[in-house]
């Protein structure tokens, strides 16, 4: 609410808020490894740019999952070998609606068989974008950009208060702490570590 000439008006904007649940509500167990589409980051480029004459601009979608420690919210983060961070997330076929290919690929990578998770995408965060076939991304196009060989959306992922994950063994799944995200592209790369300035326009509720 705003006080106007003495009266308290309804604000116009909605505060969002987000239930967490406790990281000791998860049970994390292991299936069979999932390999990456392309065997180095050359590879997808090249992939990328093959691809770019038959279906265009590349769609990404990634999930952020978020659960709680001591009442700080920390992100569930796949890792490959000792430096390597990434959200779950998938390319985006012709035509596939972006919410559901998201939600197949958090299933496909973190759940169990025979085993249904109800996955909650239903909030972008933000919206990254790659100018060329190279590393560089902006959360905006650039001005001489007219045609980005890549886009990447980012979705808040909403879990159930208790869930049984599986985690392909070449993968750690790993919880990080906003306060170790904020500011380290280092260690996570510019898109991960934008994460706590990209999330602070929720309000969260511990569980």
């Amino acid at each position: 609410y705003y006080i106007t000439n003495n009266l308290r008006m309804p604000s116009v904007v909605n505060e969002r808020v987000v239930q967490l649940y406790p990281l000791s509500n998860y049970t994390f167990g292991t299936k069979e490894p999932q390999y990456e589409k392309d065997a180095s980051v050359a590879a997808r480029f090249q992939r990328m740019r093959d691809e770019y004459s038959a279906i265009g601009m590349r769609k990404t979608v990634e999930g952020v999952l978020l659960v709680h420690e001591h009442n700080l919210p920390h992100v569930l983060l796949l890792q490959l070998g000792t430096s390597f961070f990434k959200l779950p997330g998938a390319e985006v076929a012709p035509g596939e609606d972006e919410v559901e290919c998201l939600k197949k690929c958090l299933s496909e990578t973190l759940g169990r068989q025979g085993d249904t998770i109800h996955w909650g995408v239903d909030e972008m965060i933000c919206n990254w974008w790659r100018p060329n076939y190279e590393p560089p991304q902006y959360p905006y196009i650039p001005p001489h950009v007219t045609k980005p060989k890549e886009h990447r959306r980012l979705f808040l992922v909403r879990l159930p208060e208790r869930a049984m994950f599986a985690v392909p063994r070449n993968y750690k799944l790993v919880a990080a702490p906003l306060f170790e995200l904020y500011d380290n592209s280092n260690g996570y790369g510019p898109v991960i570590s934008t994460l706590p300035q990209n999330l602070s326009r929720f309000s969260y509720v511990y569980a």
